[in-house]
């Protein structure tokens, strides 16, 4: 199987479902069937249904079963659902995703990313099934899980390979194995962090964050949430569900920032019904990233409120 890479940067955002916050994905084992039927109720902005590393040998065909019919059963309607498959080169993987898109996930997540081809391949798998199945053709969007330093070095190339890839994920255990390092303060993922975003912004997508491991360290956990805020995630892989809370009120604005960014969209708002090129506010212009980074805050405050 062979193509040709040609890069598909989309700087308009309209590849990702962007009108929706993408700050918290749920880890759920899919071989855990009391987890898969309840793990909806948590509020999670997306829900990963695990097939690969959460999933022993000798479960992995009655996990894809539950996952299959979990997602069939419209338990997790309003949520995205995402599925974490095994690699296509391994016996389980081709299963995994008949399985996947055929239920009707939202998402295909494909694990060891590590070049653009590995992308192209899973979508035209994932085009024949569509086809096969009676599902609308390029409903299936796709993720990619940046594992190695492989991945890390081509992530422009992948987050670009195709407009059915709506978000990437950096995992960091795999990543740090890989870079003969262990996970600490945060340097250790310092420029796989940058390179993974860089590229997501430069093709329009979502970019997750790492988890963090720890789930009784708090402080540690909102440590690692600021800075990747500051960097500039759209969020992070979680695997416990009292994570979601924290991260989606450390990622909520403040009231100050909320009323802000109604003054800004008024503004713009008013602008535009006069037919003015520029909007200004208090004496003062603003420009269009201003604009969306107001609407963007509003979208948040909209998901969980101001910040407590």
């Amino acid at each position: 199987m062979s193509h040709d890479h040609r890069p598909h940067p989309d700087h308009s955002s309209s590849r990702a479902p962007a009108r929706m916050p993408h700050r918290s994905m749920l880890f759920i084992p899919a071989s855990n069937a009391a987890m898969m039927s309840t793990a909806y109720i948590y509020g999670a902005d997306a829900v990963m249904f695990d097939l690969e590393d959460g999933v022993a040998l000798r479960e992995k065909d009655s996990a894809r079963l539950i996952a299959f019919h979990t997602l069939r059963s419209k338990l997790y309607a309003g949520v995205e659902t995402v599925v974490r498959i095994n690699p296509l080169d391994t016996p389980f993987g081709p299963a995994d995703l008949e399985a996947a898109v055929r239920a009707g996930a939202d998402v295909i997540r494909l694990p060891k990313t590590e070049t653009a081809q590995d992308i192209l391949e899973l979508e035209e798998r994932v085009a024949q099934i569509e086809t096969e199945c009676g599902r609308a053709p390029g409903s299936t969007r796709l993720m990619a899980a940046i594992e190695s330093a492989s991945g890390v070095v081509n992530a422009v190339a992948i987050a670009t390979a195709t407009p059915r890839l709506t978000s990437i994920a950096l995992a960091g255990f795999d990543y740090v194995v890989d870079m003969r390092t262990t996970r600490g303060d945060g340097s250790e993922l310092f420029y796989a962090r940058c390179a993974v975003l860089h590229a997501a912004r430069y093709a329009g997508i979502s970019a997750y964050d790492v988890v963090f491991s720890n789930v009784d360290d708090e402080a540690g956990f909102l440590a690692e949430v600021e800075v990747i805020k500051r960097l500039g995630f759209d969020g992070k892989s979680l695997i416990n569900p009292r994570q979601i809370d924290l991260l989606h009120n450390a990622y909520a604005p403040t009231q100050a920032e909320l009323d802000r960014a109604h003054l800004v969209i008024d503004a713009a708002d008013r602008a535009a019904r006069e037919g003015l090129g520029v909007v200004s506010l208090g004496g003062k212009m603003i420009d269009a990233p201003i604009v969306e980074a107001a609407r963007r805050t509003v979208r948040y405050a909209d998901a969980s409120g101001v910040r407590r």
